[in-house]
């Protein structure tokens, strides 16, 4: 992203130079161009020659009293179109010393060009007004000269202290004052930043703003383009910004050299930026600090379909984020993918309501088993939800599912989809583990099997109870002999004082063990 010179330099406009206080007490009034009045003043320039427009380099405002073009028609209309052709902001005729009214051949030449026309009905000595004009545009070059640099220092700090790309956009919104959005070229919104309030307003209605934005810069909508080496990848957007448009462009600019730098350190990996914006989303759903409604702007802009859809929430264990994101591609199952905590991923897909939704996860779970192996993923599941403000609470239970069987999905019978009910008092323990009650339980049961060397053994009576007692299951499973294995479960029963062939102490054994294994998650 190469920042300009033309860039750096914010220029009034004729009709703010028209308001100043200096130029007021001209009297001015506008007899041609009205409708141009919104055309930057670069510099003013006192000419009175016929041909100034060589002298000229455009964005001027020049300053005349006619004295020589007085009584000639001819001069008077090709000094009008010598300014147009050289692109000069405006003219600016002192009336009284040539010419005692608007000459109508200049006004008539202005009108036809485009080119505002003002004349300036009492004396007014152009000093003041070139001195008063070309102040405040040093002081406006200045400013963004400094507000420049400050921004790329800010920014390239944060990119050199590693920092990640949410903390880069709010220090753009910080500068900007408004919402800052980033996306792909599809509109996918990949991050955003400012106010809260605002930047939900922005994405409540995200398809329709994107395309107004695409193409225009009214209104304080200001894109720069993400991408380099003749490869576009990306766009930030400044929503309603409300400074100048020089200004609100420089500071996008500023942005998207940070942005471009970030994503080369990051070794190019653009499609993190929208693992980290599902992230975020699912993050918030799950935890349930904001509203599920409050984030459905966000789901909306992130590309995820939400009206009429039925919701599947799903948390998946042992599984690479990037292959489930390339599955659902693969299946054509719209959803955000994103890694949680602890080896846990959650998936939540939003799917057509005529669609069997478990009939379509069972296959997104037994296709990533045929890729993955069996003995390493789990897929958990919560009932489907067709309102959004109830998907939280189905993440949640997802959650606790796949926690539930987290350290027995080897040697347990699971279905591919992992319910609910399916993981009976294993479920029930995993919400109960901080009891205290059950913590001493826990403890006193297993007592005699809790020092490190006794890993071993602990190891054996998982499997052998997980199992229902299946010594066979049991062996093959630890890769030992069937009396190699009656000698451990003689240890371990001497070690606890039970005797595991009764009901009644196996189980309360096992409940104790699934505690035990509860707590240490």
């Amino acid at each position: 992203m190469t920042i300009t010179q033309d860039s750096l330099e914010p220029a009034l406009s004729v009709r703010q130079v028209l308001t100043l206080e200096r130029v007021l007490a001209g009297e001015p009034e506008v007899v041609a161009g009205a409708s141009h009045l919104d055309r930057p003043v670069r510099w003013v320039h006192v000419a009175e020659a016929a041909d100034v427009g060589v002298m000229l380099s455009g964005g001027e405002m020049v300053l005349t009293t006619g004295v020589l073009l007085a009584g000639d028609e001819d001069k008077q209309a090709e000094y009008v179109r010598s300014l147009h052709r050289a692109e000069a902001a405006a003219v600016v005729l002192g009336l009284g010393r040539a010419f005692p009214a608007a000459p109508d051949v200049m006004r008539r030449a202005a009108e036809r060009c485009g080119l505002p026309m003002v004349v300036l009905h009492r004396p007014f000595p152009f000093a003041e007004l070139t001195e008063e004009v070309q102040s405040r545009l040093v002081r406006r070059k200045f400013a963004a000269v400094s507000l420049s640099e400050a921004v790329r220092t800010e920014l390239t700090a944060l990119i050199t202290a590693g920092a990640p790309l949410q903390r880069l956009l709010d220090e753009v919104a910080r500068h900007s004052a408004c919402p800052v959005v980033v996306t792909n070229l599809a509109h996918r919104v990949l991050g955003t930043a400012g106010e809260r309030p605002a930047v939900d307003d922005v994405l409540r209605d995200w398809e329709r703003i994107a395309r107004q934005a695409g193409g225009t810069e009214g209104d304080g909508w200001i894109r720069a383009e993400l991408g380099g080496r003749g490869e576009r990848w990306g766009r930030i957007v400044l929503c309603g910004y409300r400074g100048g448009t020089a200004t609100g462009r420089l500071l996008a600019d500023r942005a998207a050299e940070a942005l471009v730098l970030h994503r080369m350190l990051a070794g190019g990996a653009a499609c993190s930026w929208e693992e980290q914006s599902a992230q975020s989303l699912l993050t918030d759903l799950v935890s349930g600090v904001v509203p599920a409604r409050q984030l459905l702007p966000r789901a909306r802009a992130a590309g995820l379909p939400v009206n009429r859809r039925t919701f599947v929430p799903l948390v998946v264990r042992d599984a690479d984020p990037g292959r489930l994101e390339r599955l659902l591609r693969l299946l054509g199952l719209p959803g955000l993918v994103a890694e949680l905590a602890d080896g846990a991923t959650a998936v939540l897909l939003s799917l057509p309501r005529d669609q069997d939704a478990g009939a379509l996860a069972a296959h997104f779970a037994a296709r990533l088993r045929t890729e993955s192996g069996p003995d390493h993923t789990v897929v958990a599941a919560a009932d489907p939800r067709v309102v959004w403000d109830d998907v939280p609470t189905g993440l949640r239970e997802a959650q606790h599912v796949a926690d539930a069987v987290a350290d027995s999905s080897a040697v347990l019978d699971l279905p591919p989809v992992v319910r609910l009910k399916d993981v009976h008092l294993r479920g029930l323990i995993r919400l109960l583990r901080d009891d205290p009650h059950v913590q001493s339980f826990a403890e006193r049961e297993l007592d005699g099997l809790l020092r490190e060397s006794d890993e071993d053994l602990l190891s054996v009576l998982r499997t052998y109870l997980a199992t229902g007692r299946n010594k066979s299951r049991t062996a093959q499973l630890h890769h030992v002999s069937r009396p190699a294995l009656y000698r451990r479960l003689e240890a371990i029963q001497v070690r606890l004082g039970v005797d595991l062939d009764d009901f009644e102490q196996a189980a309360s054994v096992h409940i104790a063990l699934l505690a035990h294994d509860a707590q240490q998650q």
